[in-house]
């Protein structure tokens, strides 16, 4: 059985998993963490920054899709 469970808020959810531990159930809990690194996070946040502040440009994702189509054959 699968059951989702957002909690509002930090409060909700320390209760939520004091509970599950206390009726000592096994649970697995989702975090916002994609589980990259701190060099790939601040390439990420660079590379946004550029593209808003216009050093570079987006690129049609038709011309993406083509280019790894013609990889991937």
């Amino acid at each position: 059985m699968t059951v989702i469970v957002n909690p509002h808020s930090e409060e909700q959810e320390k209760a939520l998993v004091e509970f599950l531990d206390r009726m000592q159930y096994d649970y697995q809990r989702d975090t916002d963490d994609l589980g990259l690194t701190e060099l790939q996070k601040q390439e990420i946040l660079k590379r946004d920054n550029d593209f808003i502040n216009g050093k570079t440009t987006a690129r049609d994702w038709n011309d993406i899709k083509s280019e790894l189509r013609s990889v991937y054959r």
